[in-house]
């Protein structure tokens, strides 16, 4: 895949996460905290869930970025695990539910709509990393992940790991407010 049609892709979906953020402010508090079922998330926790872990991936991007030389690599090619979890991420009709980790776990947490800036205050660096994605190697650059310090995925896996994981979250937000959808 060409890093510019990459780049521009995952760049499309955090502007449209943005967008349903902001939109998203406008709701009540009582909308934002409602659940589809008993064990599922509301708006809010979801959310809140993406702030967790962009709590760890964002400083580990950027701290990577930061130390990437600048090459002019045209192609990014997906490693084997990269893009396992990287589609594992992404929503489906059947959707396959997962069990998160305790730490990025919102069940129960007291939230407000600052979860909502939170998420958006991420979303704008997020996209401040994909543009300095733009001049390195997408391929050597190599990032830890949350479940393993020691398992590195190469930077353009991780990004789209992120980002999906964004949008398998931000639809499951999207039908907590709305159940019949």
């Amino acid at each position: 895949m060409q890093n510019e049609a990459l780049i521009q892709e995952l760049s499309e979906y955090v502007k449209r996460h943005m967008l349903l953020a902001e939109q998203w402010k406008q709701l009540p508090a009582v909308t934002l905290n409602a659940r589809a079922t008993p064990t599922s998330w509301s708006m809010l926790e979801c959310l809140e869930h993406l702030n967790l872990y962009g709590d760890f991936y964002l400083p580990e991007l950027q701290k990577r970025l930061d130390k990437a030389p600048a090459v002019n690599q045209r192609t990014f090619k997906s490693g084997i695990l990269g893009n396992y979890f990287a589609m594992s991420m992404l929503p489906k009709a059947k959707l396959n539910r997962m069990k998160t980790f305790a730490s990025k776990d919102p069940s129960g947490s007291q939230l407000n709509a600052s979860a909502i800036d939170r998420f958006i205050g991420q979303q704008i660096t997020l996209l401040k990393m994909l543009e300095l994605s733009k001049s390195i190697d997408l391929n050597r650059t190599k990032t830890s992940i949350s479940i393993s310090s020691w398992l590195k995925l190469k930077i353009g896996d991780t990004l789209r790991f992120v980002i999906y994981h964004n949008e398998r979250h931000m639809q499951q937000a999207q039908r907590a407010c709305s159940p019949t959808q």
